[in-house]
């Protein structure tokens, strides 16, 4: 079992974090108030000069400040840790509020926070009720005395955690075991990070798992909301084809953003727009903030091919809503299709009550996106028809705990032999 967070470790790695948002805030103010006392651009910004000079050493002093106060209120948390020794957090804290703030913070900035070696950093790996899991087969076999056969593995979504899979009273993975007598375990892991990398590493722990359980496992289901249904086809893509990948019959996706979400089109038009005049271009720095997990949601990113050698701040196009309807800017990638010899299933959320012939999407995901519907034929997914639902009336968090997408997932759970492979 590892050692608890603790209020001085939280309080230490926020301190971090403030003094890294103070001094890149810094640095934007400094570059918008050069670019102002500069002059006019049509002159030549004849003050530049001096200004930089200047400016250079007022901010630096602010910088450097900044820095040291950090440093000393550190190494003061440290002395005080030392002394008192850290206080466990709250196993309710802990839990809920705790969890619930650092993958927020982890979804934001999580690839900040692995770079600057932030104790808020998330660390993937499998848990079960909040706790990790040490995949042995001897430590496995203690947490599951009845371990099955048949394992489900819940993959959370973006800013999120494991431990919000329970909604409303309500948990997707413990109704699954009471009704289908499956194992589950759910995947921790900073949301922040590439997709691909994410899937990456979920690769890795997925063999971990299988070569560890503690009898053989010979159905395995991937159970994947919002981003963490892209995380398992990254995981898909990237498997060889002995190992758990042989094991897996099923992958279900819940309002997964299969093309993109267009929340993160609007961030990238944002930033196009603070970027257009040499005034407000500082401000796009803040636009830059987010991290490579959200940029990745624009399009989709699943491989790393999808964002290596390329700016992923740069402006790859949008369509605003209120125009003509049509698929965004087509980004050129390969495609990558659902995994083979796997039963796919696609749960979709719309906001619209009753059926339409154009259904709204759950508040962040388009439903031809959850359901991997697109008008370029190599880009659509082909999800079978009767292994695709959506759910009126249902919003993004709501497809956690509506009765109704429950339904829809335990009759998904068929045995494994009556399973209809594409």
């Amino acid at each position: 079992m590892s050692k608890k967070p603790s209020h001085t470790q939280d309080l230490r790695a926020t301190t971090q974090l403030v003094v890294d948002a103070t001094t890149g805030v810094t640095e934007v103010v400094e570059a918008m108030h050069t670019t102002i006392a500069s002059g006019p651009a049509i002159l030549g910004s004849p003050l530049q000069g001096p200004v930089t000079r200047l400016n250079g050493l007022t901010y630096g002093m602010i910088r450097g400040v900044t820095r040291g106060v950090g440093a000393g209120i550190d190494a003061a948390l440290a002395g005080v840790g030392a002394v008192l020794g850290d206080r466990d957090v709250s196993p309710l804290l802990q839990r809920i509020e705790r969890e619930a703030l650092v993958a927020a913070v982890n979804g934001v900035v999580g690839d900040h926070l692995l770079a600057t070696a932030n104790p808020l950093a998330i660390t993937m790996r499998f848990r079960r009720e909040g706790y990790p899991l040490v995949l042995t087969r001897d430590a496995l076999a203690a947490a599951y005395p009845q371990a099955s056969s048949e394992v489900v593995v819940l993959v959370h979504g973006s800013c999120m955690s494991d431990v919000q899979w329970r909604r409303n009273g309500h948990h997707h993975g413990e109704s699954l075991a009471r009704d289908h007598g499956v194992s589950v375990v759910s995947l921790h892991y900073n949301s922040g990070l590439h997709i691909s990398t994410n899937g990456a590493a979920f690769d890795t722990l997925l063999d971990a798992l299988y070569a560890a359980w503690p009898v053989p496992l010979t159905g395995l289901t991937l159970l994947g909301h919002s981003m963490g249904g892209l995380v398992a086809r990254s995981a898909c893509a990237v498997a060889s084809p002995e190992g758990w990948r042989a094991s897996l019959q099923r992958l279900i996706t819940l309002g997964t953003p299969h093309h993109g979400a267009p929340l993160e089109r609007v961030g990238n038009l944002v930033e196009r727009l603070l970027g257009s005049t040499r005034y407000s271009a500082s401000l796009a720095r803040l636009a830059q903030l987010r991290s490579a997990g959200v940029t990745d949601l624009r399009h989709a990113n699943l491989i790393d091919a999808h964002w290596q050698g390329e700016d992923r701040f740069a402006y790859t196009g949008w369509r605003p809503p209120f125009l003509p309807s049509g698929p965004p800017p087509k980004a050129h990638r390969e495609p990558v299709p659902l995994p083979t010899g796997v039963a796919c299933f696609a749960a979709a959320g719309s906001l619209s009550p009753e059926p339409t012939d154009r259904p709204r999407s759950d508040g962040l995901v388009p439903v031809d996106s959850a359901l991997g519907q697109h008008l370029e034929p190599s880009l659509s997914l082909n999800f079978p028809p009767e292994r695709r639902w959506v759910g009126h009336g249902i919003g993004h968090l709501d497809l956690l705990d509506d009765p109704r997408v429950y339904e829809r997932i335990r009759d998904w759970m068929v045995p494994s032999e009556q399973l209809r492979r594409p």
